[in-house]
């Protein structure tokens, strides 16, 4: 045998004991010799690739096919091997697997493309679930080897990951595939926050790991003395699942990770329940927290008895209890059918799972790819039905469909059918009349009330509580097509009103140019576009203004105005070169202040412009509005630093962190204590829980700055802090 394939036999031999060894050893030569004068980005020989690939699927228990097509799964599309001589050596159902995952990689890049792709591979996996499982484990083998690539690729290919791969490996149960692929997509996409909850984690590891022994010593106990045989462990935390729950639950990275989890794994059902029963008799639960997914898994085939209880020093624990089968399926989903067929439902002839209720999620999927002709409102479907939890309603026939939580009646006719939502004028809920903006809840019987009438069409305000992308994408659709030149007017006017309420000079901001650039950059193809944008509510007026004005380097930027604020200073009355810590070419005596716009300080390259009435001007050389300057160069003045005792510098700082309570006061508290006079503080959170802060402070020696930035990168939270140009950002 192979010496090479001892590893991944071990592993086989372990999970899938009856697999067909011999054939494996085959699919394996047969790969190599294909790929003999091939290497990857790293270097390394390219079978380490499809070797690697069919590992991690020999971990999850699969079997020999899935091995087989995983080791010959780059053959057909990178080498001259043909999809026929591999049929001919190792039969129509390898074939099949080895097509449906090259079909998926055959179409590249670009939303569309990108789009093709992912119903291909829903069509596929409808046949064959393992073409999906292949595809996963291929992902997840690149995701490891990512850093060989460019950084743009490596960008685009974590947030795939995070967007389709990781949600589609958590709909098909398999966690431990699930988690990995997150965290290393987020340590991919975003470095520095993954760096700050790592550090978070590390720093209370040890007085948390502490108190995890105490409880499952407690629980193992008490289990022993009720004569239930069972294992139990602490449950590991995922980066990027504490990342996620901090956004979702809008809680302090404290309050969750203080939250210990415990995984008790038993024998049978009965023991579970029995489980349970024991803790519950030491501890208080938690009301409302008890759920469970043994009587009713959930969709994707995940069972578990999950409890929060207060446990000692009257901290909460979370429990789940399961079987040993429900938490191998637990970590490997679909690809546990192959271990325990008897309890999951018996595969077909071929070995592919019937898609049954549990997989009534694909079936769905099937159906709207078939009905949904633009690729791309197919993906941004996707995308969203993969990220929400879900309710399961009836129509008045019996059939179940699945909603994303908080779903109202409207999205249910829209899940019905697209005409069924146009027309919708009411609905009956459990056979009593509700608003159309109610939430459904599990179990409910819904029935759709539809207007006869020709001109029947959604109302605007749906898109306000609608939460299916589908529904939204509709009913949008609806509107850009009746609606679009009512949108373009409202658009125009609602950014000419924004202006008008600032004061700003209409003519100047809404000149052809700006607007078609600003349009440009928002990905609009014309200026029409983002007035019917505005209008539609996609973009808010006001963002466009800020926008327009930043793009023109900020409200005072009129030629003379740029940023001619003077600088607050100590020194009284006109401030001389010295002053501001800047000599004239020539002239020593002339008055020279400092821009605002860029905010320079001593180690700059800097650029002197005279101005009317106003002395000097200076900027940093690479201060956007110098552009607009050198189109005069008869009033550029070459000027140098001269910084006195009293020169005081203007200096603008951003710090990006991951937002908790008491941030803003802990920042300002450490700028406070290295002696910097703070002037303006901004603060704005975005959704994804990252506070952006941007500072402006006096400060008199500017290498001073290199320790405020150190103090303020060490609070906890913050990943990262730097020198913006200017006092506005």
């Amino acid at each position: 045998m192979n010496p090479v394939l001892e590893p991944l036999f071990r592993t086989v031999r372990a999970t899938h004991p009856k697999a067909d060894l011999r054939v494996i050893e085959r699919a394996y030569d047969v790969a190599a010799y294909h790929h003999r004068d091939q290497k990857r980005k790293s270097g390394d020989p390219y079978i380490t690739h499809p070797l690697a690939v069919a590992t991690i699927l020999a971990e999850l228990g699969t079997d020999d096919e899935t091995l087989c097509a995983a080791l010959l799964h780059d053959t057909v599309e990178d080498t001259a091997y043909s999809l026929d001589e591999l049929r001919g050596d190792f039969g129509d159902t390898i074939g099949s697997l080895v097509d449906g995952v090259t079909k998926l990689d055959k179409v590249k890049f670009g939303d569309a493309a990108q789009a093709e792709t992912v119903r291909k591979m829903v069509v596929a996996m409808s046949r064959d679930i393992r073409v999906l499982i292949i595809k996963l484990a291929d992902r997840l083998h690149n995701m490891r080897t990512m850093r060989y690539l460019p950084e743009h690729k490596r960008h685009q290919k974590s947030r795939e990951t995070l967007e389709i791969f990781a949600p589609l490996a958590h709909r098909l149960g398999m966690n431990t595939i699930k988690w990995e692929l997150e965290d290393l997509a987020f340590a991919m996409l975003y470095p520095k926050r993954y760096d700050e909850i790592a550090r978070m984690v590390s720093e209370r590891a040890p007085r948390r790991d502490l108190f995890l022994q105490e409880v499952i010593e407690k629980v193992s106990g008490d289990l022993r003395e009720a004569k239930i045989r069972a294992v139990v462990k602490g449950r590991p935390k995922h980066y990027y699942s504490v990342y996620q729950k901090m956004i979702a639950r809008d809680v302090a990275f404290d309050d969750i990770y203080d939250l210990v989890g415990i995984r008790v794994l038993v024998d049978s059902v009965r023991d579970c329940y029995a489980a349970l029963g024991t803790i519950h008799a030491r501890w208080n639960p938690v009301p409302g927290r008890f759920k469970d997914y043994i009587a009713m898994p959930k969709f994707n085939m995940y069972q578990s008895l999950h409890t929060t209880v207060i446990g000692p020093e009257g901290k909460p624990v979370e429990l789940q209890i399961r079987t040993h089968a429900m938490h191998h399926r637990a970590e490997y989903g679909v690809a546990a059918h192959w271990k325990y067929k008897e309890e999951v439902g018996t595969p077909g002839p071929t070995g592919k799972v019937k898609p049954g209720s549990d997989m009534a999620w694909l079936r769905q999927l099937l159906d709207w790819q078939k009905e949904t002709s633009d690729p791309g409102e197919f993906l941004e479907s996707l995308r969203f039905d993969l990220s929400v939890s879900e309710v399961y309603v009836f129509t008045p026939k019996g059939q179940v469909i699945a909603l994303p939580e908080g779903a109202t009646p409207v999205d249910f006719a829209y899940a019905v059918h697209t005409e069924v939502g146009h027309r919708c004028i009411g609905a009956r809920v459990n056979g009593r009349l509700v608003p159309l903006e109610s939430r459904l809840g599990n179990g409910d019987t819904v029935e759709i009330f539809t207007s006869k009438s020709p001109d029947a069409g959604p109302s605007r305000d749906w898109l306000k509580f609608v939460k299916s992308g589908r529904a939204r994408n509709k009913i949008r659709q609806w509107f850009s097509k009746e609606r679009r030149e009512t949108a373009i007017e409202a658009g125009k006017e609602a950014i000419g009103r924004a202006m008008r309420k600032q004061g700003l000079p209409l003519q100047r901001l809404m000149s052809g140019e700006a607007l078609l650039a600003l349009a440009r950059d928002l990905r609009y193809p014309d200026v029409s576009a983002l007035y019917a944008a505005v209008g539609e509510g996609h973009i808010a007026a006001q963002a466009v203004v800020q926008k327009l004005v930043a793009s023109i380097g900020g409200v005072d930027s009129a030629e003379e105005d740029i940023a001619e604020t003077s600088l607050p200073t100590r020194l009284r009355g006109r401030p001389r070169g010295g002053g501001a810590g800047v000599v004239v070419a020539g002239d020593a005596d002339v008055w020279v202040r400092l821009s605002k716009c860029c905010t320079p300080v001593p180690g700059d390259e800097i650029v002197g412009f005279v101005t009317r009435g106003h002395g000097v001007s200076v900027h940093r050389a690479d201060c956007t509005n110098v552009q607009q300057l050198k189109s005069q160069p008869d009033r550029l003045v070459e000027v140098s630093w001269s910084p006195s005792d009293d020169s005081v510098f203007l200096v603008a700082i951003q710090v990006e962190a991951l937002d908790r309570p008491r941030l803003l006061s802990d920042v300002t508290r450490t700028l406070s204590d290295q002696h910097v006079n703070i002037l303006s503080a901004s603060v704005t959170t975005s959704r994804d829980r990252v506070a952006i802060s941007k500072f402006t402070f006096e400060m008199g020696d500017p290498k001073h700055l290199g320790h405020v930035l150190k103090a303020v990168r060490s609070i906890q939270g913050v990943f990262d802090v730097y020198r913006v140009s200017g006092a506005g950002g």
